[in-house]
């Protein structure tokens, strides 16, 4: 079972960002002490509790405080960007990090309509975004589409590409471009198996990969006993029914967990039950058997957890599956190697 670290850099209650990003740099190097695959940090915008909107400082930053594991974007959200600034920002990472940088590309804002304005880029550039990630493979594989244009850092780096998504789309676009392709079956799960269907069912090899490669997403809740983690799991659905129903405004910080326990039990709260639908929850071998069955479920190579918890708990979670036997085997499968390493 192949396992890898999503860190969305958590900003608890009382903390600011920078002891957060302190906790992304401890996280990674439990990770890479412990043997999982790679770490992805995921961009998002105007978000009270999450620091990781900056993803390659982030990852630059974790980068030189660690020494092999791999890190890169789970994702990037490239219509927020231009192709051109991403290739030069991720061929500096791979040019700084050579073999350790992943791409994941998304095609959602990662934010509300609003706060995409404030970024400065136009509605309709989602609907660029097959032909954006074909203009930054060209930067990185130092064939450009756009004549007389050289991303530098970035030409010839080759940093590998995974499309992310939640929809055909992403898998259809992953399929033709020969990509390996990462469903977010941890915040939402609806078209996980249709997606991976059709991903497989209509992929093309290509000069990065020769077969179909998936990694599945899934929230991780671990603890030393059960309690505990049903516990923690208590916290995370309170945190995300502030979050998402109450806006975290002002006045949702004095809405107290009896109030929060009862609007996750009401039907306003069914959306955000479902966005944990997928959960390795319990001690280390009830979270181990969740994950080893949902990565046959998912017919998933790979699966990437967001491990939930304040850092210590994150760590100590890590620790617990690895001592439960969950990373036997983080070699990439035959004939796939290429998606977790530099196509060259």
């Amino acid at each position: 079972m192949r396992l890898s670290v999503l860190d969305l850099a958590p900003i608890a209650p009382g903390q600011n960002a920078g002891q957060s990003l302190a906790g992304s740099v401890e996280l990674a190097q439990a990770a890479e002490r412990l043997g999982f695959a790679r770490v992805w940090y995921a961009e998002h915008h105007n978000m009270a509790t999450i620091a990781s909107s900056a993803t390659s400082v982030l990852i630059a930053h974790v980068a030189a405080h660690t020494e092999s594991i791999r890190l890169g974007a789970g994702g990037v959200m490239l219509p927020n960007h231009s192709p051109l600034v991403i290739a030069e920002q991720f061929g500096t990472l791979a040019e700084l990090h050579p073999g350790r940088i992943d791409l994941g590309l998304g095609r959602a804002p990662g934010t509300d309509q609003r706060t995409w304005t404030a970024l400065r880029r136009d509605i309709r550039a989602s609907e660029r975004f097959p032909e954006d990630v074909l203009e930054l493979q060209g930067y990185l594989r130092g064939e450009p589409t756009v004549p007389g244009i050289k991303a530098i850092p970035g030409h010839g780096t080759d940093v590998p590409l995974t499309i992310l998504g939640s929809s055909l789309f992403g898998a259809q676009l992953a399929a033709a471009l020969g990509l390996p392709y990462a469903f977010a079956s941890h915040f939402a799960p609806d078209a996980l198996h249709q997606a991976v269907a059709v991903y497989r069912e209509r992929f093309e090899p290509s000069a990065q990969l020769a077969e179909p490669y998936v990694i599945a997403g899934l929230n991780a809740v671990v603890a030393p006993t059960r309690a505990e983690a049903m516990a923690m799991q208590r916290t995370v659905i309170r945190s995300r029914v502030r979050s998402l129903l109450l806006r975290d405004t002002p006045a949702a910080a004095a809405v107290g967990d009896d109030e929060l326990d009862a609007l996750a039990a009401s039907p306003q709260a069914a959306h955000v039950m479902k966005m944990v639908q997928h959960t390795a929850l319990g001690t280390a071998e009830e979270a181990t058997a969740t994950l080893r069955s949902f990565l046959i479920e998912a017919d998933a190579d790979e699966l990437i957890m967001a491990v939930h918890g304040t850092t210590a708990e994150r760590i100590t979670a890590l620790e617990l599956l690895e001592g439960a036997g969950a990373l036997a085997d983080q070699q990439a499968p035959a004939g796939r190697g290429d998606a977790v390493s530099p196509a060259r």
